[in-house]
Parts: C-alpha cells; structure tokens; sequence
C-alpha cells in the first residue's frame, strides 16, 4: 500500500490485509492443520504469515511519512513492499482452492468480503470529513479508498475462482494478464482494476500451491540462503535511490502512467514477479511453525489491516508525523515499534468482539436458508465424532503401551 495522494484526493495503498464468518479475509475456510484444510485446529504456520505480513504492512504504512531523505529506511521500505503484499495473496489463493457457488460459500463471499468493503469504503470517506474538516469529501463504491482496495480485488479473485481452476495453465494466463494490463492506461481507477489484474498472479499461484511447497521453503537451508538474499534486496534498493522502484511495486499504474514506454510495463511486471517471489519465499523460510503468543493474532488480520488506516490517516489530516524528531534514528525505531503494537492490539480478541458487526456480520436475515446446508453439518458432526474416537482410541492405545513399559 502507499500512502500517496492520487489526482482525485484519495490517498491509496497497493496493499493489506482480508474475511468470511469465523476466519480472516485471506482465507476462504479456516485454515486448519493438515493439506486440505480438513481437522479441528488452526494451522499455525499460516496464522503467524499472515500475523507478520500484517505488522510489515502497519509498520510500512506508518513508514511512508516519515522516510524523507532517509536512504535506510527507504531501502527497508522498498523491500519490504516487494513481499509482504505478495506473501498475504498467496496465502489468500491457497484458502481459497475450495471456492465454488455453493450458496453458503456465496454467503461468506458476501459477508466477510462484500458488506466490510462497502462498510469501510463508506467510513473512511466520512472520518475525512469530519478529522480533516473537508465535507466536500465524496463517497464511492466504485473507486476503492486507501485500503478497501484489497478487499475489492479479494472478491473479484474469488469469484474468479472456479475460472482458475477449470484452464489448463491459469498461472501462465493470469501473468499474460496482469502483463498487459501493464501497458493499459485506459484501464482506469473503477474498482482499482490495475492492482486487481497486476496481483491476480500471485493469487492463482496460490490457487496452484499444495501444501509441500510450503514445507519446501521452510527447511533450514532455504532459511540460511534468505539472509544473503535480503541483503542483496536492501543493497539493491539501496543504489536504486528513492522511489525509483516503489512506484512498479504498488502495481496501481501502466507502464505510461509512471513515464515509461509501454514495453517496460510487461518486462518489469515478470522482472518484479520474480523478485516478490523470491523475496516472499524467504520470508515463509522465517514465519515458526509452531503455536507462538501470536498465533491466535493470526485470525483477526482484517481488523487490524481495516482499522489501522483511520490512526494513519488521523495522523495524516492532524500532522502527527511532522515534528523532526520522528524523521531521525530514535523517532524511526519509535514509530515502527508504535505501528507494530497498535497493529498487534487490533488484532486481539476484544477488538474482534466490539467490530465483528462490520467486518463478520451473520446477516442471516439477508438469506434463504440452504436447502443442503442441514445435511453438510449433519456429515461435519458425523466426521468430528469419527475424529474425536479415532483420538480417543490413540489415546486409550498410548495409556495402554505405557501401563506395559511401567510393569
């Protein structure tokens, strides 16, 4: 995401962080142990990416006006837009492969994606007019403000889903896509189509991953071989100077939008695909895979991703981020632990509560009831209590074992 004002007044960010009743945006179904997402528990390996994708994504945002002429911290922003966006829509694409059109899947789409969209796009342009003192401020569902914008192109991946999954090569097409969008000016800012095609990639990625990809990047060579690699990202970001990458990474303009030839839209989107890649695969080489203190924070990425933007932007409108002590060493370390903090209490169980109303309303009003929805929680209960005896037998098994070795 970026914090940039575009020609409209919107200020816009190519990235953070996603919902559906009982889990985050960045999934579909609960991310749950095991490869098809099937069990009782959360997966703490993802809980935790998408916890510390979340907290780069603050801490970048919080970043962005106070880097001035800061070489360091430019060079650490830069690399750290290059993978944290990527790294949340791969894990989004994953939770994802199970989207079909059945209805209460439909529901989901609807209310952990659809109704948080039009409930933040609505209040952010509101919380301008009143913090700002600008009542000209005009409100649009159609044109995605500041963050909303992850969730307009979150829905309309997903809905695209079962498309993904029915081609023959989706990741080869959905790169041809995202390549020529690149060099499409007339594309436009409805519905910030530019971000939704120059990310979808790294979705359908997601859409195409099993499980082992993850365990590949996650052994400890692949973990070693990360910190050279993040060197030569911050040495390269370094030498480029500021800005001159930032722009392609934010993926919400052509070619000829940031002054280049149309061509160098399509080489910078694959040259940039790969680097992300590369770059996001070292960070899930560092994410613990086991339950850590902020594992249960995993689950409530949305909030703090949604409501994090109104501190930034209130910041914004009332100059916090303009005394000079800020722009130096102690105020950047003071800043990036102040982002990490409010991020990580947005997340937590109480804020959950106190917003679910916006962000995972039931809304069963809205719905016919599904006519096959009794018999599918009939087969989950059935399947919980094979699972619960099948615990209950290696249970009784391993009592049994021990009764031998102790006699």
């Amino acid at each position: 995401m970026t914090d940039s004002p575009r020609s409209n007044g919107h200020h816009r960010t190519p990235l953070p962080p996603a919902p559906s009743p009982g889990t985050d945006a960045s999934t579909t179904d609960t991310p749950r142990s095991g490869a098809s997402g099937s069990g009782k528990r959360r997966d703490a390996f993802f809980d935790n990416a998408k916890y510390l994708a979340i907290v780069l994504v603050a801490v970048g945002h919080f970043w962005e006006p106070i880097k001035g002429d800061s070489r360091f911290l430019e060079a650490a922003y830069t690399v750290v837009y290059a993978f944290h966006m990527p790294a949340f829509i791969i894990i989004s694409g994953f939770f994802s492969r199970s989207f079909d059109m059945r209805p209460d899947r439909l529901r989901r789409l609807i209310t952990g994606i659809a109704v948080p969209y039009i409930v933040f796009e609505t209040a952010y342009p509101l919380f301008k007019r009143v913090v700002d003192s600008d009542p000209q401020q005009e409100i649009s569902l159609l044109d995605p403000w500041y963050l909303t914008w992850f969730l307009c192109a979150l829905f309309v991946w997903r809905l695209t889903t079962p498309i993904w999954k029915a081609v023959r090569h989706p990741l080869p097409l959905a790169l041809g896509l995202a390549m020529l969008a690149s060099a499409s000016p007339q594309i436009g800012d409805d519905l910030d189509l530019q971000r939704v095609l120059q990310f979808l990639p790294y979705f359908v990625l997601g859409l195409c991953m099993r499980p082992e990809h993850f365990h590949l990047v996650r052994r400890r060579s692949v973990r070693i071989l990360s910190v050279p690699v993040f060197v030569s990202a911050f040495a390269l970001a370094w030498s480029a100077g500021p800005g001159v990458i930032t722009g392609w990474l934010y993926h919400r303009d052509s070619a000829q939008e940031l002054g280049a030839p149309w061509w160098a839209g399509p080489v910078m989107m694959l040259v940039l695909f790969g680097c992300s890649l590369l770059l996001t695969a070292c960070f899930f080489a560092w994410v613990p895979g086991r339950h850590t203190w902020f594992t249960a924070l995993g689950a409530g990425t949305l909030y703090g991703y949604l409501l994090h933007g109104f501190v930034m932007r209130a910041g914004d409108y009332r100059g916090w981020f303009e005394p000079s002590v800020l722009h130096g060493p102690a105020g950047a370390v003071a800043v990036t632990l102040f982002a990490a903090a409010l991020v990580t209490f947005l997340c937590s169980r109480p804020v959950q509560r106190l917003f679910r109303f916006a962000m995972e309303p039931r809304m069963e009003w809205a719905f016919k009831r599904d006519a096959a929805e009794p018999a599918r929680e009939r087969e989950q209960r059935e399947k919980r209590a094979r699972q619960e005896a099948g615990e209950t037998r290696e249970a009784q098994e391993a009592r049994e074992v021990q009764e031998q070795v102790s006699a």
